[in-house]
Parts: C-alpha cells; structure tokens; sequence
C-alpha cells in the first residue's frame, strides 16, 4: 500500500500538471492545426520544425517550472493570488490580458467546434457550437477535482489517437514528408522563425497560470520546478508530431482553415476522420473547462480571502458569462482569431506575464528560497 501511494503522488506531483497543461493548452495551441500553420509552416518544415522543437519548448518550460516553483513557495494556487504577489497592485493590467485571452481561446474553440460538427456530418455549425457550450458548463460547475480526473485520462486518450496518427502518416506519407525536409527551403525569412517560436510560445502562456492550482500537492519548489519542466515537454510534443506529419502537404496545406481535416481527407481513411475529430472535439472541451475553471477559482478565493462566503452561483454565472462571450466571439472566423486574436495576445503575455516572471520572479523565488530552514525543506 506505501509503494502504491508513493507512486500515486509522484505521479500528481510531477506529472498531472503536465498533462493539465497540455490538455488546456491543445485547443489554442495545436488542436485544429490551423495555429502551426500560422506561427511555423511559413518558414518550411525545417526551420518550423527548429521554432517549435526548441524556441517554444524552452520558453514554455522555462516559464512553466518559475511559475510553479513560485506557486509552491508563496502557496499561490490562483493566477489572481500568485500575479498580485508578483506585480503588486499592477496586476490587474495581466488579469486584463489573460481575459483577453482566455475570451479568444474560447472563440476558438466554440468556432472549432462548429467546424468540426460541419465537416463530419454537414450539420449546421451552431449544433457544434452550442454542444460544445453545454458540455464545458457541464464540467465547470462539477469543481477542479472532476476536472483534473477528466483531463489526466482524456489526455492518454489523446496521446493514443496523435501516436496512431503519427504511425498512419509515417506509413502513407514517409515519402511526401522526407521530401518536404529534402526539398529547398524558403530563403528570405531571416530570423523570422524564432520569432514564430516566441510569439506561439507567448500567447499561450496564459495557459500555466490557467493551471497552478495543479501544484497545490507539492510541498518544495524543486519537484514543482521539475513539474514545470516536465509540463513543457508534455504540452509540445503532439504538435510536434503534428507537424511533421503536416509537412507532407506543404506549401499547399497553408490554405486550409482545418488543416488536420484535409490531411485524413488526404489520406482517405474516413474512419480515423470520425475518431481524431471526435477525440479533438472532446479536448476541446477539456481546454474550455479548464481555462473557465481557472476563472472561475480566482474569483470564488477572493471571497474566502475577505472572509465571505462566494455567491452560491457564481461559478455558473461565471461559466456562462464567458461561454456566451466566446460564441459571440467566434463569429469572426477561425483562420481571423488565430491570426490577429492570437498576435496581440502574444505581446500582452510578453509584457506582463514572461518578463516580471523570468526577472522579479527569479528575485523573489530566490529570495524566498534563502528564507527556507533546511527542516522545511522536503523532497519530492
């Protein structure tokens, strides 16, 4: 019973944050494909490939693991908490960016739903839409425990679908993709890849402080550093895979709105069209609960902080609230959201989550690490 529980709480404390992360971080990061084509495939498959392998990697890692080492020595398991200790009376002007943010994910993803809903089975986009609304309410308002447990086992469910997609494109495609890497690659785009490597990086950022109530289990801030590590990892390796294998179709992939819907079209394997898309949509679900919930926490721990008890309905007013915001959102289009939605949200993240996190955030960590008796000091 002791080794079970000890293996059962690494995984927890190391792991469940990851795969939190990468199921919240899928829909605006890499679910329809859309978001690799516009930060990645214009620089061809080669230097895309170097962008997302190691530009966004690193920052998503290096960002991840400050945040949740801070997280755990300050005990602020909410982004609003953890931003106020950072920045001080001045992060309101990140909670502002990450609404912002979390509104055009949400667009994303009611929009993404509608399409998908469109493309199997040529219904109306709005049956998709309106699903997708009711089914992320629906987990909201069952609390962060449900949640986790449906993101942690929908994510090896993901994971299966992305590595039988990977081997189906590796069979029927092997040849297209070592000639899109053998081929010429564009010539004129400077450094332009390891900006697409920051700016996809940035925008989701949001996504981490999303998700540090993952990392109320730990109890120092080097296992929950190496959760953040570990979480960057997790969260980029199937839009990896997915890129390689979009690669086979490039140039001509870059003018689709669902580039991965084009690619099984191309493939001619209907049933694996039905099975990724439904998977994908069910993930969708998961990254717009997730992203709400988060919201949803912060507010609910300011009440408890002055001592008051939260709304009774708050977490449904909340829920939709932002649901209905999304759906109105949404309306200006998939390939518009991901384009200009998701730029300027980069540069906000930038400003007011990345720089004070890799600057007051390694002071005030350091600081607080100093602080520490060795007694206090656990392991992982």
């Amino acid at each position: 019973m002791g080794n079970e529980a000890n293996k059962s709480n690494w995984f927890q404390k190391l792991i469940v944050p990851g795969i939190v992360f990468q199921s919240c971080v899928i829909a605006g990061g890499y679910g329809t494909g859309r978001e690799l084509v516009e930060y990645f495939m214009g620089y061809g498959p080669v230097k895309g490939t170097m962008s997302i392998c190691i530009i966004t990697f690193l920052v998503w890692g290096i960002v991840a693991a400050l945040t949740y080492a801070f997280a755990v020595l300050y005990q602020k398991f909410n982004y609003k908490n953890l931003m106020q200790e950072l920045l001080g009376p001045v992060s309101i002007i990140y909670e502002i960016a990450y609404i912002y943010l979390v509104v055009i994910i949400m667009a994303v993803v009611t929009s993404a739903a509608g399409e998908i809903v469109n493309t199997l089975f040529g219904w109306n986009n709005w049956i998709g839409i309106i699903g997708m609304a009711v089914a992320i309410f629906l987990l909201v308002i069952s609390g962060s425990d449900l949640i986790e447990k449906v993101l942690s086992a929908w994510s090896f469910v993901l994971y299966g679908t992305y590595i039988v997609f990977l081997i189906m494109c590796f069979v029927k495609l092997h040849g297209m993709i070592g000639e899109a890497y053998a081929a010429p690659q564009p010539t004129d785009i400077g450094a332009g890849w390891i900006k697409g490597g920051f700016m996809y990086a940035f925008y989701n950022m949001a996504v981490i402080l999303g998700t540090v109530y993952t990392v109320r289990h730990n109890t120092n801030a080097k296992s929950a550093g190496v959760a953040g590590i570990i979480a960057g990892a997790i969260g980029i390796i199937p839009g990896i895979i997915l890129f390689i294998a979009m690669c086979a179709f490039y140039p001509d992939i870059q003018n689709e709105t669902l580039p991965i819907a084009y690619m099984i079209n191309q493939m001619d394997v209907p049933w694996f069209q039905y099975l990724f898309q439904i998977v994908l949509f069910g993930t969708l679900i998961e990254t717009g609960s997730g992203l709400i919930y988060g919201i949803t926490d912060r507010f609910e721990t300011s009440f408890v902080e002055k001592g008051k008890e939260a709304p009774k309905n708050l977490t449904i007013i909340i829920a939709i609230v932002f649901l209905v915001i999304g759906v109105i959102v949404a309306q200006f289009g998939l390939t518009g959201l991901i384009a200009k939605g998701y730029g300027a949200g980069a540069w906000l993240m930038f400003i007011t989550y990345c720089i004070p996190m890799v600057t007051i955030g390694i002071y005030k960590i350091s600081k607080k690490s100093k602080e520490k008796k060795p007694e206090e000091i656990e392991t992982p």
